[in-house]
């Protein structure tokens, strides 16, 4: 696990369950605190022992210009958070945007009107790319203009018709049936008493601290919410798939890793959330 910082990446924790969960004895993962202009000397600097990389902030667009080859997700959404070393390349790969698919799907999310994404960085362009499989169209509330040509460059490869309204407008967001929160940690704290009587899913890709806020006036007015604790594993069963070439089973091996979030989380005093 790469980023900047590191400390508090549940990443170590759920890979290596998910090594001993497959019987994968000689494996390591642990995290490094990389940030961009130290990023290409690291991937410089590794030897033929490394077979792959996760990536957090600010690194998954650092990244693009030192890869040999992108996926079509890495470059609909303009991130990667994973790199696959492959006899001397480096390949880019995102398990972000199938690991909200699956995370959603856990909760039995498939299909929905409308998605409403509150934030506009790269975690709210995996979004999008995510919404794509469930529905044609979304909003995004975003605190900065500039980002608006990234979000629709994303939407038009994905498929989806988006429309970039300002974060003044962001109430408007709690109507729709999926409600996606991307923005940073106390950034949507203002909004919590806009939330409405009757809500649909709340998808806060935030883990820690828990509950946050919105998640919890949500919960308060009975609505369902995923939270990121659910993403966090989804995603790392597809990157330990993609890294060992392991067959993964990722419903029970995504139950597994998040079992081992939450230990971690408890083990440290953070309040852990509860899978929806």
């Amino acid at each position: 696990m790469l980023g900047s910082p590191v400390g508090h990446s549940l990443s170590p924790v759920m890979h290596r369950a998910a090594y001993e969960a497959l019987g994968l004895t000689g494996w390591t993962y642990d995290a490094y605190d990389v940030t961009e202009d130290r990023l290409p000397g690291f991937l410089d600097g590794l030897d033929p022992q490394w077979v792959g990389l996760s990536l957090t902030m600010p690194l998954k667009a650092a990244v693009l210009p030192l890869l040999d080859g992108t996926s079509p997700v890495v470059e609909s959404v303009g991130a990667a958070n994973t790199v696959l070393l492959r006899g001397g390349r480096r390949l880019g790969e995102n398990t972000d945007v199938p690991g909200m698919v699956g995370a959603l799907a856990h909760a039995g999310v498939a299909r929905v009107d409308h998605v409403a994404v509150l934030g506009a960085g790269a975690t709210a362009r995996s979004a999008l790319a995510a919404a794509a499989a469930l529905t044609t169209s979304a909003t995004v509330y975003s605190r900065s203009a500039a980002r608006t040509p990234a979000l629709e460059a994303t939407a038009a490869a994905v498929g989806l018709r988006v429309d970039v309204r300002p974060w003044a407008a962001a109430a408007e967001a709690f109507a729709a049936p999926l409600v996606v929160n991307t923005s940073p940690a106390g950034a949507a704290d203002g909004w919590v008493r806009a939330v409405p009587r009757t809500v649909g899913t709340l998808f806060e890709v935030l883990y820690e601290p828990w509950p946050t806020p919105l998640a919890a006036a949500w919960s308060a007015r009975g609505g369902a919410v995923v939270d990121g604790l659910a993403l966090l594993a989804h995603q790392a069963v597809l990157q330990v798939g993609l890294m060992t070439g392991a067959e993964v089973e990722v419903p029970g091996l995504a139950a597994r890793l998040r079992a081992a979030g939450e230990r971690a989380l408890r083990d440290t005093g953070e309040s852990a959330p509860r899978d929806a």
